[in-house]
């Protein structure tokens, strides 16, 4: 019996290769083909057309990396075809050399320039309507295929040095029927036969279909396929008409063709992958009422709308009809690690406003397959956008452990708990296979409990999305013995249906961390660094113009500042900010940056020259002498008001006092001593007299840093085992108020600048680096004398807790975490913050010993190696950042060059303290030229109670919104005060939409839970 199944199993192999295959086009005709090349990026069609073209034959060499080929298809099909014949087709071989997503990919249009379909492998048919003549034209893109290992360096990422050689030779371009018969028995055999190799030997079913496909072979004439193909779909009939069983996993199959908004490719490419995709997922529309499509990213119908109009045209006709999804709600699917929380809020605000403003629609769920880990305040950032649902995929990728739910609540660090998805498929690309689905159906947690599981479906990443033969797959399984059962609908169905069959889900409480890919905390620290700048400018300049157009009749820009966040918010898409795109992506992100630097110093400036000069439109109160100084942080520092100004004395910076060991810096709130390597071997607070280092720190360590896989992406756990301390320094002196330390190491060299301001309890670290390393990770370790179990890292809206132990195999996989502007370890009566400004990754271990001595002090003689170990004598905790890497893949040139970072040490420091610490670290106070203090619009009497945005209302009525949040995890009582004049004030959603009856003009009494995020509308 076995040898009888294997001989029928490589039969079919060889039927279906040789001679099914083949005969799916019966008859093929010639068209006429002339090309021109662009010269260099992409044109618009109206241009292109205006080119003169010249014949191009089949085998032509063609496409440079990058560059865009037009091809103009003109004929007719042969008078004695008819519809009878079968469904005539234009076949487009463009040379592809591999799969979809990766490869040359080609857009076709009408002569009159409407869109009509793409092409891509695999999809490489433009449908012609009978009777018509051939007029078409072809954008032909010549994308390099850049998947190859992930770890091996191409140049082909940057136009600069990608060269001009040809990547393809044009294929054959011709007019064929399409035997419908065929095809048809091609998708039979397809279903069947990926069917029966899910089911298990013993299983009568298996057995079913086997036969049933040995009879199709007999039935069908190898040599006359076409001629008895409706004899062979006959003898699978009956094993295609058995229904699933009742208890058959339920699987709602989502049309989806995740499109990364930048990856192996540039920015430019990627609006016009999705204009081929979308072409053809409204074609298949058009063809199939069934077929539903879900599609994220506002972003993404932006570019369509602004540069495709005919083709958005359709897509919001289908899109009213219930057909082409919108989903998610954001702006890109962006990373969620890295973003602050108020850009991460706008993901939400704009791409929640695109759906409403185009389409009418609210999402209810938030779509995120892809990211790299989900922050724990997402639940909270959801729900307040006015969504109820989350997808992920990607934890599927876990190296360690497997996600024990596929459906459940997820709460994050506010108590907010969204009803989650897990797909069980593992995979949000699916073409509805037979092993997908069983696989689906295998992986599902919930057995017993609930009975479905989504499946999205279609090639990606410019592919094309779904296909006709996925969708004849979903049909044939609709209802299929030994298959789970399909139907194409959308996500807001499947959750409503999985939320009434689950009504008490199990519940996953914190992050969503990714046991892989933890190498993109660091990877590309200019884009990271630009990110972090363009937040707190962001917020700066709403701040100050929403307080100069209340104070002084300033015009708020609204539609600038729009656009700023919007690409600010594409820049956040989880292959852009976490440094795993290609150069050129990242060359533009820096650039990008740039502009938005200058354009926000723009908007600031201009407000900030209304606030000081502010003429007799109103009264506020005066002083003289000073520097008026600006303060956009939430907190009150140096005597000036948070969000406010006042004329102040600059506070300077103490000078260094030499020792006999080094050098020493001290203001009276903190005592520094550096010694004569540069090393930071003594911290004190005046207050508590206490000793903060356990062990020098400011040590810079080097690893080793290849992962085994996805270079840019991953850092593996073994990098520890390799590392150098960099304790020789080529100077150590006094420069100004501060100490200068030198050192050389490799090709790169490192000057820090440490200095400590007059009355600040932190001291600040200035970091230069010029980086030439390849393949190493550039570490900054502070051993601090706290026994702590666990630390602080800030995230959006809040802090997480993340053990410093390895108790369980979910700590040891947390080995490198992610932060934002903060971390803090302590003991209940003493702990210590460590700022950054730019910097993402961390690694925060226990500091162990041979004894149960007190700390090393500062004796220098404790020295820590990066597995967390010290000298006997030493204990504690060990804080390190991640400051740069050097990956060869995707980009071979990642963090080559110059970088300016920055830290501060803050000892005796609660969580509160260190909130403070972080704001103070990324908004420098502003100076201008004035006598007249500006009183913040906005005031809180609980220092824990943070005031993260102040702008004016999106739909441009001039109210004043105002978005605060708890920061300390404690629950918190108080009073927001309005230093202007309102009629009311109301709570809003993320989008300003009122969930409350408003309140008064005047002082506003609120209380929130731990890290409470909530939104004030002040009515004017």
């Amino acid at each position: 019996m076995h040898d009888d199944r294997r001989l029928t199993e490589e039969r079919l192999d060889r039927f279906t290769r040789e001679f099914l295959n083949g005969a799916v086009y019966a008859r093929s005709a010639p068209v006429t083909v002339s090309a021109w090349a662009a010269p260099g990026e992409p044109v618009p069609f109206a241009e292109a057309v205006a080119q003169e073209y010249a014949p191009i034959t089949p085998g032509t060499p063609w496409g440079a990396p990058w560059s865009t080929l037009w091809l103009h298809v003109t004929g007719a099909p042969p008078a004695d075809w008819t519809e009878a014949d079968g469904a005539l087709e234009l076949r487009v071989e463009l040379g592809f050399t591999g799969g979809p997503g990766f490869n040359a990919e080609g857009l076709a249009y009408r002569a009159d320039g409407t869109v009509v379909k793409g092409i891509s492998p695999f999809n490489a048919y433009v449908p012609v309507e009978p009777g018509e003549p051939i007029d078409l034209y072809i954008e032909a893109a010549a994308n390099p295929d850049l998947g190859g290992d992930f770890v091996s360096p191409t140049h082909l990422g940057d136009r600069e040095t990608a060269g001009d050689g040809p990547l393809y030779r044009l294929g054959t371009i011709d007019l064929a029927l399409r035997d419908r018969t065929v095809w048809e028995l091609q998708q039979d055999v397809w279903t069947l036969n990926g069917l029966m190799h899910e089911l298990p030997f013993d299983l009568p079913r298996r057995h079913e279909v086997l036969r049933a496909l040995e009879r199709m072979l007999d039935a069908v004439d190898p040599h006359d396929v076409a001629g008895t193909a409706a004899a062979g779909r006959a003898a699978l009939a009956s094993a295609l008409a058995s229904p699933a069983y009742g208890s058959a996993h339920r699987i709602t199959a989502v049309g989806h063709a995740h499109i990364d908004s930048a990856w192996l490719w540039p920015v430019r490419e990627t609006a016009r992958k999705c204009a081929r995709t979308f072409a053809n997922v409204v074609d298949l529309m058009d063809r199939d009422p069934s077929f539903r499509f879900a599609c994220s990213s506002a972003q993404q119908f932006a570019w369509v709308r602004d540069r495709y109009p005919d083709l958005f045209g359709r897509i919001k006709d289908h899109v009213a009809a219930g057909r082409f999804v919108p989903v998610g709600g954001m702006w890109v699917e962006a990373d969620t690690n890295m973003p602050g929380g108020e850009a991460m809020a706008r993901q939400f605000v704009a791409g929640k406003r695109f759906f409403l403003q185009e389409f009418g629609i609210d999402t209810p769920e938030a779509w995120l397959p892809d990211s790299f880990g989900y922050s724990a305040a997402m639940p909270q950032i959801v729900a307040a956008a006015g969504s109820r649902y989350f997808l992920t995929q990607k934890l599927s990728w876990n190296q360690t452990n497997r996600m024990p739910h596929s459906t459940f609540l997820w709460e994050g660090i506010d108590g907010t708990a969204l009803f989650t998805h897990f797909p069980p498929v593992d995979k949000y690309n699916s073409d509805l296979s037979g092993a997908d689905l069983a696989r689906a159906q295998k992986n599902y947690r919930e057995q017993g409990a609930g009975t479905r599981s989504l499946v999205p479906f279609g090639w990606g990443d410019g592919g094309g999305g779904p296909t006709r033969e996925m969708l004849a797959a979903a049909a044939r399984t609709a209802s299929l013995e030994g298959s789970p059962t399909v139907e194409v609908a959308s996500p807001a169905e499947f959750f409503d249906a999985a939320a009434a069959e689950l009504p008490t889900p199990p519940r996953w409480v914190g992050e969503l961390y990714l046991e892989f890919h933890r190498g993109t905390y660091t990877s590309q620290a200019k884009t990271k660094q630009g990110n972090r700048r363009s937040e707190h400018l962001l917020r700066e300049a709403e701040l100050w113009a929403a307080t100069a157009a209340v104070r002084a009749g300033f015009t708020y820009p609204a539609e600038e500042l729009e656009e700023i966040w919007h690409l600010v918010l594409l820049q956040q898409f989880h292959d852009i900010l976490p440094g795993s795109s290609i150069a050129w992506v990242h060359k533009d992100a820096e650039r990008n940056y740039a502009a938005v630097a200058k354009r926000l110093e723009r908007i600031i400036a201009a407000a900030l020259e209304a606030l000081a000069d502010p003429g007799p439109a109103r009264t506020v109160s005066s002083s003289s002498g000073g520097t008026l100084v600006f303060n956009a942080a939430p907190h009150s520092r140096d005597g000036v008001p948070a969000m406010g100004a006042a004329v102040i004395a600059a506070a300077g910076s103490v000078s260094p006092t030499a020792t006999d060991q080094g050098f020493r810096l001290d203001n009276g709130v903190i005592s520094a001593k550096i010694d004569a390597r540069g090393l930071l071997v003594s911290l004190v607070d005046a207050a508590t007299g206490r000793e903060a280092m356990a062990a020098p720190g400011n040590l810079l360590q080097l690893h080793r840093d290849i992962p085994n896989h996805w270079e840019a992406w991953d850092i593996d756990a073994f990098y520890r085992r390799d590392v150098t301390d960099l304790v020789d320094a080529d100077s150590v002196a006094v420069d100004g108020e501060a100490v200068v330390v030198r050192r050389s190491f490799g090709d790169s060299t490192i000057t820090q600048r440490i200095s400590l301001r007059s009355g600040s309890p932190a001291l600040d670290i200035a970091c230069d680096i010029d980086w030439h390393e390849r393949q190493k990770l550039l570490k900054l370790t502070f051993p601090f004398a706290v026994h702590a179990d666990r630390s602080a890292a800030e995230t959006q809206f809040g802090h997480v807790f993340r053990p410093t132990h390895t108790n369980t195999s979910w700590d040891a996989a947390k080995f490198e975490i992610c932060a934002h502007r903060w971390v803090h370890v302590g003991e209940p009566d003493y702990g210590v913050a460590v700022a950054n400004d730019s910097t993402y990754g961390h690694d925060i271990t226990r500091l162990t010993a041979d004894s149960h001595a007190e700390t090393a002090g500062a004796s220098g003689t404790a020295t820590p190696g990066a597995s967390g170990t010290a000298t006997p004598g030493a204990s504690g905790t060990v804080v390190r950042l991640s400051l740069l890497r050097a990956p060869r893949y995707p980009d071979p040139e990642t963090d080559q060059g110059g970088h300016r970072l920055a830290v501060s040490v803050r000892p005796n420091a609660t969580i509160g303290d260190a909130v403070e610490e972080g704001y103070r670290r990324n908004l420098a106070p502003r100076t201008a030229t004035g006598a007249t203090a500006v009183a913040p619009l906005i005031s809180v009497d609980h220092p824990g109670v943070v005031v993260e945005a102040v702008k004016l209302a999106e739909d441009g009525s001039g109210d004043v919104v105002v978005r605060l949040y708890e920061s300390r995890g404690t629950r918190a009582s108080a009073t927001v005060h309005a230093e202007f004049e309102h009629e009311a004030v109301v709570r809003t959603d993320l989008l300003e939409r009122p969930i409350a009856d408003p309140e008064p003009a005047g002082e506003m009494r609120i209380t929130l839970r731990p890290f409470r995020l909530v939104t004030l509308r002040f009515q004017r």
